[in-house]
C-alpha cells in the first residue's frame, strides 16, 4: 500500500475503474451470448439481438473498453453467422 496521499487516491481510482470495467465487459459478453442463443429462434428476434450486440460492441470500443479492431472482428463474425443461419432458411 502506498504512503503518499495522491498514490493512495490513484489506487482507489484504479479499483473503482476495475469494478466498472468488469461490469461493462460482463454486460457486453451477456449481450453477445443472448444473440448466440437467439440464432436458434426466428430471424426477427435474432436480428434485434444482433443490432443490440453491434451497438454494445461499438459503445465498448468507443469507451476504450475493447480495441476497435476486436469490435470490428466480432461484429463481422456475428453478422456472418446471422447471414449464414438465415440465408438457408429464407
Amino acid at each position: 500500500m502506498p504512503n503518499i496521499k495522491s498514490a493512495i487516491k490513484r489506487v482507489e481510482l484504479g479499483k473503482a475503474r476495475m469494478i466498472k470495467n468488469a461490469a461493462a465487459k460482463s454486460t457486453l459478453r451477456t449481450t453477445i451470448r443472448r444473440f448466440e442463443e437467439s440464432i436458434s429462434t426466428d430471424s426477427e428476434t435474432a436480428a434485434l439481438a444482433l443490432k443490440k450486440a453491434t451497438r454494445a460492441l461499438d459503445k465498448a470500443s468507443s469507451k476504450g473498453l475493447i480495441h476497435k479492431n476486436l469490435a470490428a472482428r466480432k461484429k463481422s463474425r456475428l453478422t456472418k453467422r446471422f447471414s449464414k443461419q438465415f440465408s438457408q432458411v429464407g
